[in-house]
């Protein structure tokens, strides 16, 4: 005798099931990339004075570097 599960109820346990398999699958995603491609942590930031500023120019209206 087959069991009844009222279709809205089928519905969110399917939809609890995908959301649950999708955060899996993209945990295991990061994982692998991050072993595949480990990022280099920045040992100090750059100094200020090595950016330059980007200053806007009123004839044209193009960002041009300081």
């Amino acid at each position: 005798m087959p069991i009844f599960i009222p279709p809205l109820l089928a519905w969110t346990l399917g939809a609890l099931g995908a959301a649950v398999v999708a955060r899996v699958m993209v945990k295991e995603w990061r994982r692998v990339n991050e072993e595949l491609h480990p990022r280099e942590r920045m040992r100090e930031a750059p100094a200020r004075e090595t950016i330059r500023a980007l200053r806007r120019d009123p004839q044209s209206g193009v960002y041009r570097p300081e």
